[in-house]
C-alpha cells in the first residue's frame, strides 16, 4: 500500500473509532444485536467502574461491556465501601424487578391483606405444589404479621398443562380467594373460563428468572427462591422496607 492510501486508510479508521466511541449507546446496541440472541434492552448506561458500561435487559438482567462493544462481562460487579462489598448487580436487578412486578394491577392478582399491612410479597403459584400449599397453610399467620401476600399464577409445567387450567378457574372464579383455599387444599376447583392474566404472568415469571414456584419476590424486588416458614419470611418482608 502507497503512503498515501495509508494515511487514508488510517485516517478512516481514526475518523471511525472516534465515532463510535463518541456515541458508545449505538455501538453496544450494534455489537449485541450481531450475536443474534434475544437481548430485549430497556437501557444503556455508564456503570461506576470507569470505562465499563451496564446493559439493562428487560426483567431485570444486567450486563456489562466495554464502550465499543467488542467485549461483554456477565456476572456480578460489587463495589468496595466501608470495609464491605456492596453487590451493585443485585442491587440493579432488584429495583428493576420490583418496577415490574409493583406495576401489576391488583385487579389481576389473588391478594390476601391484613387490615393495616406493613409489607408485601408476589408470590409466584401452581396449584399442584407442595411447598405452595404449605405456605399457602400460613398466610393467615403472614398476614397477622402485617405481610400482604399477592399471588401471581406461574404454572411450572407450562400454559397447556393441568395447573394452567386450574390456575385460570382460580382467576375467573367470583371469589378468587375462596377458590384460591380450595385449590391449595386439594380440593377441586370449579371450571371457569375468562379473559385471564395466567398466561402473562407465567411470561412475566420466565422473563425475570423464576423457574420454581413458590417463587417470592419481596417489595424492593429481591426474590426468594422456595419456601421460607412465615415467621422467618415475614422478617425477612419487613426488612426489606428499610
Amino acid at each position: 500500500m502507497s503512503p498515501i492510501r495509508l494515511s487514508v486508510a488510517l485516517a478512516l479508521a481514526w475518523g471511525s473509532s472516534i465515532s463510535l466511541a463518541a456515541d458508545p449507546d449505538q455501538a453496544i446496541r450494534q455489537s449485541l444485536k450481531s450475536l443474534d440472541a434475544d437481548l430485549p434492552i430497556e437501557a444503556i448506561a455508564e456503570s461506576p467502574m470507569t470505562g465499563i458500561f451496564q446493559v439493562q435487559l428487560k426483567g431485570g438482567r444486567q450486563l456489562y461491556t466495554s464502550a465499543d462493544g467488542q467485549f461483554l462481562i456477565q456476572g456480578y460487579l460489587f463495589q468496595v465501601k466501608d470495609g464491605k462489598a456492596l453487590n451493585l448487580t443485585e442491587m440493579e436487578e432488584s429495583r428493576s424487578v420490583a418496577k415490574e412486578i409493583n406495576a401489576i394491577p391488583a385487579q389481576e392478582m389473588v391478594v390476601f391483606a391484613p387490615k393495616e399491612p406493613k409489607t408485601h410479597i408476589t408470590v409466584f403459584t401452581d396449584t399442584d405444589c407442595g411447598y405452595c400449599q404449605k405456605l399457602h397453610s400460613e398466610v393467615p399467620e403472614l398476614n397477622r404479621l402485617g405481610v400482604e401476600v399477592r399471588y401471581v399464577a406461574f404454572p411450572r409445567q407450562g400454559l397447556n398443562s393441568p395447573a394452567a387450567k386450574e390456575l385460570a378457574s382460580v382467576w375467573c372464579a367470583k371469589d378468587r380467594q375462596a377458590a384460591m383455599n380450595l385449590a391449595k387444599t386439594r380440593q377441586d376447583v370449579p371450571e371457569a373460563d375468562c379473559d385471564n392474566p395466567v398466561a402473562k404472568q407465567y411470561e412475566l415469571g420466565r422473563m425475570i428468572g423464576v423457574n420454581g414456584t413458590p417463587s417470592i419476590v419481596l417489595a424492593n424486588g429481591k426474590m426468594i427462591p422456595g419456601y421460607q416458614p412465615a415467621p422467618q419470611l415475614a422478617e425477612i418482608a419487613l426488612e426489606s422496607n428499610n
